[in-house]
């Protein structure tokens, strides 16, 4: 693999020596967040992003190897390999090219061309596609007994013959493929008997653009809309550009030959060639629009999983609804489920009187700090019933409910909550988004969170392979108390995976909590690798060296302890004491495994140690007597919430039920390229409404100056 190292390093601007670090890191069983956070000096200080993208290219190239050794073994098999087809083979840059090199020689079902060769017509081919200037005479092959009954016949399988050899030309495929990625118009057109059922893709009724400028969620619509059998799609470039490329390489001169040649170009472009490349384009196109789609979805599931906890408060948790009436859930500061009950505060004015009475009631006996009311059905009447109650020590807050249901029929729920229903498991979510939305959103599959862009209709290994990613990058990210952690949070953390999670939480309700990182040894199966690779992420609150409960690796313990030691401190009074770390030189510490980088990365841990890197929590509220799509009209300004962003917009909560969109030409006074550069998933805006659709329930909002 070492082959691969300049070419990664190269493709990814990094030095080869960074690159050979980090495979090595990776080869040896490191995670990327364990590489990252810990490995800075053999790695040259490259983040999660960039190992990630070693990873995957060294993952690539592999599968490129394996191609390669597969392709040699068939042609060797076959006794077709030279030495000059292994160097070109060998010499091939990707995988396209290395099969265009193949092609000529793949074995193939029956074809035209073949049965051709079998009529003895090879050598009429060879003769027309000389072109020297030399009578060809198709009539002496002319051969019933070979089904060849005419000039015609001949003619027409020896043209079939050259039409294959084009299509199998290296430097032809090249070229065309090179013509179709950078001129190609991508087209889309109704199905007209089924015009009526796919309204929903009319503005792809009759479209073109060039494939070098059509977005991925454009393209994502329209290959949706061909799948659904709504649309119709080419994706090619003008068919005389493509030809007059194959008559200037392969046509020499003019006459019978010419003519031939012409009408053999023509067939190999229509038949073989264009729908050759044009599938190629379409998967090239769909996988970059699948790689921006999940890129999208990805950056949106972080900045979910990273929104502000409130903390360990003690929340009331209504999950809403009108005729089923809303769900009451009562949790302790950890997340216990206290009390649960179903208030009506929608139905009547009777019935509301009785559900104040009863949350009031509540508040007071399990001393509520907070309420979390779900932001579906009923959301927005439930959270002014809330208000109303004069609960004003209280903070009440929406809080987006997107997956709780599927949260609250999955087995993990059942399995906390045998004794409850769905209704009961929804609230208890809903509460626990409040008081932490990482540890409860890592329980729901993040496709059922909705903030993704066509997740549907993406490559679904790569997805869930991303979205793996983003939720261990965010769990390793802040850390996980060891004590108190779900198996989903644990699953997550470095090393782990769910066997050893599940082990970790035998072993705490066998023995106790944990009292030390160095314990976690003693769990079954917890090896010293996975103990290397997982430690620093897990934080022991409360055991007896300061360090169990920050994210200072154990293997760095001693380091610390020499500090401490020559400053003449316990290691906790160089926690406590800015006076005491500022007198640390740590360039004296530096040594053959130990570098500035992880030496200024623990004095900051020293600084504050197992903080939570998220911001702190922001209470939200909506306007006033804004509860549905009638309350508001153009001009108006509202407050409202990010909830998801994508290539084309961001899509904003403002309570009315259906969320507004601001289209990336509205988000700022200048050109915007990517709306991720101006707002993020869970960011508090005030809006302007630019337009409201009523029939379409469509809402337009800017952030722009008027």
């Amino acid at each position: 693999m070492d082959k691969h190292h300049q070419t990664i390093a190269q493709t990814l601007n990094v030095a080869e020596k960074q690159v050979a670090a980090t495979a090595a890191l990776l080869a040896e069983g490191g995670t990327v967040p364990f590489v990252a956070r810990y490995r800075k000096e053999a790695t040259g200080s490259l983040d999660e992003t960039q190992i990630s993208a070693i990873r995957d290219q060294l993952a690539q190239l592999a599968e490129r190897d394996k191609r390669l050794q597969a392709v040699i073994e068939s042609l060797v098999e076959r006794d077709l390999l030279t030495d000059s087809l292994q160097r070109s083979l060998a010499a091939a840059p990707d995988l396209a090219t290395l099969e265009d090199i193949y092609l000529p020689f793949r074995p193939k079902r029956r074809t035209r061309s073949m049965i051709a060769k079998e009529k003895g017509l090879e050598p009429l081919a060879a003769a027309i596609f000389r072109q020297n200037g030399q009578p060809v005479s198709p009539e002496k092959y002319i051969a019933p007994a070979k089904e060849v009954h005419s000039a015609e016949d001949a003619l027409d399988g020896a043209r079939d013959i050259i039409a294959e050899w084009l299509s199998e030309d290296s430097w032809i495929r090249a070229k065309l493929r090179q013509l179709f990625s950078q001129r190609a118009m991508i087209q889309s057109k109704v199905v007209k008997k089924n015009k009526e059922k796919g309204a929903k893709f009319r503005d792809y009724f009759a479209w073109q653009e060039p494939v070098l400028k059509v977005p991925g969620h454009r393209l994502l619509a329209m290959f949706r809309g061909e799948n659904e059998k709504v649309l119709s799609l080419s994706v090619r470039p003008d068919p005389e550009e493509a030809l007059n490329l194959l008559k200037r390489r392969f046509l020499k001169r003019e006459g019978f030959s010419g003519q031939q040649m012409r009408l053999a170009l023509a067939d190999s472009y229509k038949r073989l060639l264009t729908p050759s490349l044009e599938n190629e384009l379409r998967n090239g196109l769909k996988e970059r629009a699948d790689r921006e789609a999940i890129w999208v979805f990805a950056d949106n599931l972080r900045e979910l999983l990273l929104a502000p906890p409130l903390g360990q408060k003690r929340v009331m948790a209504l999950d809403p609804g009108f005729r089923t009436g809303a769900k009451l859930a009562c949790l302790d500061g950890q997340g216990q489920l206290l009390h649960f009950t179903t208030i009506y505060p929608t139905l009547s004015e009777r019935q509301s009187h009785e559900a104040g009475k009863v949350v009031k009631d509540l508040c007071r006996q399990y001393r509520i700090e907070a309420i979390a009311i779900g932001n579906g059905t009923a959301g927005r009447e439930t959270e002014t019933f809330a208000r109303a109650l004069g609960l004003d020590q209280l903070l009440i807050t929406m809080v987006d409910e997107s997956g709780a249901s599927v949260y609250s029929a999955s087995a993990s729920a059942r399995k906390e909550f045998p004794d409850h229903d769905l209704t009961v498991r929804g609230a208890v979510s809903i509460g626990r988004r409040l008081q932490d939305p990482l540890a409860e959103l890592v329980k729901i599959d993040p496709k059922a969170i909705g903030v993704g862009q066509y997740q549907h209709d993406v490559d679904q290994t790569e997805l869930k392979k991303r979205l793996a990613e983003v939720v261990g990058s965010c769990v390793n990210n802040i850390g996980v108390e060891v004590n108190t952690a779900s198996l989903e949070l644990l699953t997550h953390v470095s090393g782990l995976g769910p066997i050893l999670a599940e082990n970790i939480i035998a072993y705490r309700h066998a023995n106790g909590p944990f009292a030390s990182r160095k314990q976690l040894l003693k769990v079954p199966r917890l090896g010293a690798k996975a103990f290397e690779q997982a430690a620093g992420f897990l934080r022991v609150h409360g055991a007896e060296h300061p360090l169990d409960d920050s994210s200072v690796h154990p293997e760095r313990y001693a380091l610390v302890e020499q500090m401490a030691k020559e400053a003449g401190c316990t290691v906790t009074d160089l926690i406590k004491d800015e006076g005491q770390r500022a007198g640390i030189d740590i360039c004296q510490y530096v040594s053959g495994t130990v570098g500035l980088p992880t030496l200024q990365d623990i004095l900051a841990e020293l600084a504050k140690p197992g903080r939570d890197p998220r911001a702190d929590f922001e209470v939200f509220a909506f306007a006033e007597g804004v509860n549905s799509i009638d309350d508001i009209w153009p001009g108006m300004k509202i407050p409202g919430i990010v909830t998801n962003v994508t290539k084309f917009g961001a899509f904003v909560d403002i309570g009315v039920h259906n969320d507004g969109l601001i289209h990336i030409s509205q988000l700022a006074d200048r050109f915007v390229k990517d709306p991720a550069e101006i707002v993020k998933v869970r960011q508090q805006l005030t809006v302007r409404v630019l337009e409201v659709d009523q029939e379409r329930k469509r809402i337009a909002l800017s952030l722009r100056s008027e």
